[in-house]
């Protein structure tokens, strides 16, 4: 179980990428007063993890009324997680990890970033919610593993907070190429996690066969 746990955290970590999220959120805070940054960090990564827990919660439930077989769906999130994973490498930014620069030019001129781009998608973007659907199938019949996820998940929202809350310091500390590093060495382990999850599908479909 410890291990499994430790794949959650990997798996989640990278997908929503404290560390990358923190100079946007710096970037669209600017000008803005500590009290003003606490306030976006705080209810943004509130309603964040309130996305997330819902998908969590209904996530069996949806995929069941959509008539997704969980095979299937692991290898269409193991395919985006890997589109994903090519732009963290890359350092580039896309729409499934992060606002798109319209997004972010759209935000600047918004009071209140916390719902958008900041809860979604910057932090709980298409990746962590296929993320989070991924794991809520293999958690079927396992209400410990299901247990530990929302644990895991709840953790990595709180070092997200904390990443926000000290957006200057850590950027002043990492900088745009350490940033970008950290970013590429995630990519790499989010690229084999997710051809694993695609793999892991393939396998389930022949065992139906």
């Amino acid at each position: 179980m410890l291990a499994k746990m430790l794949n959650m955290f990997i798996v989640l970590l990278v997908v929503v990428d404290p560390v990358g999220v923190t100079p946007v959120f710096g970037a669209l805070t600017r000008g803005g007063g500590d009290m003003y940054r606490r306030r976006m960090a705080v209810k943004g990564t509130l309603l964040a993890a309130g996305i997330l827990l819902i998908f969590a919660l209904i996530g069996d439930w949806l995929l069941t009324t959509l008539g997704i077989t969980l095979p299937a769906f692991k290898i269409a999130g193991g395919m985006l997680l890997f589109l994903i994973a090519i732009d963290m490498v890359f350092a580039r930014q896309s729409g499934g990890r992060s606002a798109t620069g319209r997004e972010q030019e759209e935000a600047r001129h918004k009071e209140d970033i916390s719902v958008f781009p900041l809860a979604f998608p910057l932090i709980a973007g298409p990746g962590a919610l296929t993320t989070i659907l991924l794991m809520v199938g293999e958690s079927h019949g396992n209400p410990l593993y299901f247990v530990s996820m929302i644990g895991v998940l709840l953790l990595i929202l709180l070092l997200t907070l904390i990443c926000l809350l000290m957006s200057g310091r850590l950027m002043k500390l990492l900088g745009e190429t350490g940033a970008n590093v950290m970013d590429r060495l995630f990519g790499v382990i989010l690229a084999a996690l997710a051809v694993q999850f695609v793999l892991d599908g393939i396998r389930a479909v022949f065992m139906r066969s």
